[in-house]
């Protein structure tokens, strides 16, 4: 990323309105942020690593974005360019990527984060249009976080029915908002 200012000059002060918008657009793209600095370092504590640098030098660079334009693209390039750094620099990370597969996860990545929002209420949709009894279950395991052993006492049944059950409840839902993504992007 270029640099519009050496190092050793502090960039301008941001002005009242500046660090509340900036603060907005950062708590509005926080999770698609995380997500995607997950997605480019393999886990959430590095992501958690990457996403807080790159906030500090979003904090320090907030005079040159331009409000109006797509705060989220702006952001991933920060995250992006951050996560590189945090994988020359971190000899514990278990990803490495050369430069190229960097640019392309991160592209592919970032488009992802973007579809995260409708997916999500795809998702809700499809869990809504479950049989009752698999709605309960999604319920119970992802809602409730009650473990599959624990649900398998409580019906008299083998935990791997429940897993089996489970595989087929997620793949319906994934057909399901695998379709619904297709029919919204006609």
């Amino acid at each position: 990323m270029p640099n519009a200012s050496s190092p050793d000059t502090p960039p301008p002060a941001l002005s009242p309105a500046q660090q509340e918008l900036f603060v907005r657009e950062l708590n509005a793209a926080h999770a698609l942020l995380l997500r995607y600095a997950m997605s480019l370092v393999g886990n959430r504590h590095d992501g958690e690593d990457v996403l807080q640098r790159a906030s500090v030098v979003m904090w320090r660079r907030f005079g040159e974005f331009q409000p109006g334009t797509d705060f989220v693209a702006w952001a991933t390039t920060v995250v992006f360019y951050e996560a590189r750094n945090f994988q020359r620099v971190a000899g514990h990370c278990r990803l490495k990527f050369d430069d190229d597969l960097m640019k392309t996860l991160a592209a592919e990545r970032a488009q992802h984060v973007r579809q995260w929002p409708a997916r999500v209420t795809a998702l809700q949709a499809c869990v809504e249009k479950l049989e009752p009894m698999q709605r309960k279950l999604v319920e119970e395991i992802y809602t409730r976080g009650v473990e599959a052993a624990e649900l398998a006492r409580q019906e008299g049944r083998a935990v791997q029915t429940i897993y089996n059950k489970l595989n087929f409840i997620r793949r319906a839902l994934a057909e399901c908002v695998q379709r619904s993504m297709a029919e919204t992007h006609l």
